[in-house]
């Protein structure tokens, strides 16, 4: 005969842990949405030809901020 208290608290335990997982908020929500969303962003902006030269002087300026910075691995 089956041990109708240990299927009961099997079944009971589950049930309180997929009611623990959907009530969740952090499970609803993706990181990654985020960033591909602004990633996209600026893949609307560089399509563009006066976003592609924004882009190009940005890493311009950042490359020569690298480079003149004392701490830079560039130097060493």
């Amino acid at each position: 005969m089956i041990d109708y208290f240990a299927l009961a608290l099997g079944h009971g335990l589950m049930a309180i842990a997929l009611l623990r997982l959907v009530l969740r908020a952090d499970v609803d929500d993706d990181p990654l949405l985020g960033r591909l969303k602004s990633d996209t962003a600026e893949n609307s902006k560089a399509t563009s030809t006066a976003g592609r030269n924004a882009a190009r002087r940005a890493r311009g300026q950042s490359v020569q901020a690298q480079r003149e910075s004392p701490e830079s691995p560039l130097l060493k």
